[in-house]
């Protein structure tokens, strides 16, 4: 339009209308988009800084739906173990149900003994020695006893009148005790009668009869109780000879005590305590006790007196003790342990080396080598056999049904976890395999598991362990739970501060865009009634022309 002449207010007026148009467009298009840079061209800093920081939020944005679904898979596992969890607890209650029944047996493995006395009465629980339990045990002699002047000479039929010389004779009112039991010399009444007993067992002997040692030591005997199947009568070691001296016996129904001191002397004792030797009993270890030596004897030094005593010797090997009123005392498998067979026994009580020993067969000793079962209790431990088993194979679905969008931590599945968008924050959880053979479980075989208590026993202590472990994990779970929530809630924030970056790069200000686009209105329409009156000159001279 090169040959269109404007003058210069027009030409003037025409360009600030354009000005204003470019203005009111770019305002017009911040109003429409909502943002003051649209493209490179508006402002290349902040465009390519906004697009940097958006596109990382959207790539975390990407994540988070990984994140999520991680998180549910966690949650599912969690879910799982819990359910695993109250099953390992009916499985327990099941086994605890096992061992509230009555024992699986009638009679367990035992060997019972004969009689066990004392002066021909059964023993105690407080004390079990006697014959079958005990030996005698012999005095250690003292001094040679002297015949007059000596040396020695002494026999049982040597008078208590001949015995020693002045002051080795024996005196008027000398003394000793037996057992508590008192025996006195009277040299001074003259009389044929060898001795008298009192009501209490004490006894008076008189030196100018014709008591002899024998009568001391029969006397002494009965103190002692060494009387009866079992005794060993004291006698004179080395008769006749010049060490000859008084042989003293404890026998099997009391230690020996003997007191005093002229009295003593003068017959060549000493005062002290000879106990009775104990005889010993053996057995093998039982379902993994320990192998057991028992000794009877005071009680002292590790040997057994009482009841108490055995039973807690006995209970190291899974055995257990009673005796009768009869004396009749029964070792036998504990309760726990009712379905095993009695250990192998020996010992001087067992063997033989004790004549009288009580656990001899020839002595009355009764042996059930292995247990007798009780059908009906039997029948209903076989029934929670069943019924663990069942627990079990649930333990063994429930684990399998803990996945989720077909992964299972609980069925040995692994998870990596993708934090950032360069693949540099991840987390690797490792799933674990919690059938009931990762749990350390196994089905119960009837007739073999739950058929006493050391049975059931074992399976609980399996189910604790199991119950341990499912814990371990719902804690490590509920960890890494605990982190991939808070990297998710994290991811969020972060979005939210790329999205705010990168909008306070971009975005336009409302207000201020309007005000401008109000202005821009209004200047417009000034130009245009500034380019009219530009114009007014022009036809004007086309008025005149007219």
């Amino acid at each position: 339009m090169s040959g269109i002449v404007l003058s210069t207010a027009v030409r003037q007026n025409l360009l600030s209308l354009q000005s204003t148009a470019d203005l009111l467009a770019t305002t017009q298009g911040r109003l429409a988009t909502g943002k003051r840079v649209n493209t490179a061209l508006d402002n290349p800093v902040n465009f390519f800084t906004a697009s940097g920081l958006d596109a990382r939020a959207s790539d975390i944005s990407n994540l988070l739906d990984s994140i999520g679904n991680s998180v549910q898979v966690l949650q599912a596992a969690n879910t799982g173990i819990t359910s695993l969890q109250k099953l390992v607890d009916t499985a327990k209650s099941i086994a605890n149900q096992a061992l509230q029944t009555n024992v699986g047996y009638s009679t367990r493995a035992n060997i019972t003994s004969g009689a066990v006395t004392t002066n021909g009465v059964g023993v105690g629980a407080s004390d079990l020695r006697g014959l079958g339990t005990v030996i005698n045990t012999a005095v250690t002699p003292g001094a040679v006893v002297n015949v007059g002047a000596g040396p020695g000479t002494l026999t049982a039929a040597t008078l208590l009148s001949a015995i020693g010389t002045g002051p080795t004779a024996i005196a008027n009112g000398d003394t000793f005790s037996v057992n508590g039991k008192n025996i006195t010399f009277d040299t001074a009444t003259v009389t044929a009668t060898k001795s008298t007993t009192d009501a209490s067992g004490n006894v008076i002997f008189y030196t100018q009869s014709a008591a002899a040692v024998s009568d001391v030591l029969s006397a002494i005997d009965t103190a002692a109780g060494n009387t009866g199947t079992g005794s060993v009568a004291s006698t004179v070691a080395n008769s006749g000879a010049a060490t000859s001296k008084l042989q003293l016996n404890s026998g099997v129904n009391s230690d020996l005590t003997l007191g005093g001191t002229t009295g003593l002397a003068k017959l060549g004792l000493n005062a002290g305590i000879t106990k009775r030797t104990g005889d010993t009993l053996t057995f093998t270890p039982l379902g993994g006790g320990l192998a057991t030596t028992v000794t009877f004897g005071d009680g002292t030094g590790g040997s057994v007196k009482s009841l108490n005593d055995l039973n807690n010797l006995l209970a190291g090997d899974n055995l257990t003790a009673a005796i009768s009123s009869t004396g009749l005392l029964t070792i036998s498998a504990s309760n726990d342990f009712a379905s095993f067979s009695l250990p192998t026994v020996a010992g001087t009580a067992q063997s033989g080396a004790d004549a009288n020993g009580a656990f001899q067969v020839a002595k009355g000793a009764v042996t059930t080598a292995n247990p007798i079962a009780d059908p009906n209790s039997q029948a209903t431990r076989q029934g929670l056999v069943t019924q663990y088993n069942n627990v079990l194979n649930q333990i063994a679905t429930t684990a399998k049904d803990a996945s989720f969008n077909g992964v299972n931590l609980l069925n040995g599945d692994t998870i990596k976890l993708v934090f950032n968008e360069t693949g540099t924050s991840t987390l690797t959880i490792t799933g674990v395999s919690f059938n009931p053979g990762g749990l350390g479980l196994a089905n119960l075989v009837a007739g073999t598991d739950f058929i006493d208590n050391a049975a059931t026993n074992r399976v609980l202590a399996s189910l604790t362990t199991a119950g341990t472990t499912l814990r371990s994990e719902a804690s490590a779970l509920g960890a890494n739970l605990s982190v991939v929530q808070i990297r998710q809630d994290f991811s969020k924030n972060l979005i939210n501060v790329l999205q705010t970056g990168s909008s306070n790069l971009t975005l336009a200000d409302t207000n201020e865009e309007a005000a401008n686009n109000q202005a821009l209105s209004t200047r417009q329409q000034i130009a245009i009634s500034t380019l009219a009156l530009a114009n007014t000159a022009q036809q004007n001279v086309l008025k005149l022309l007219q």
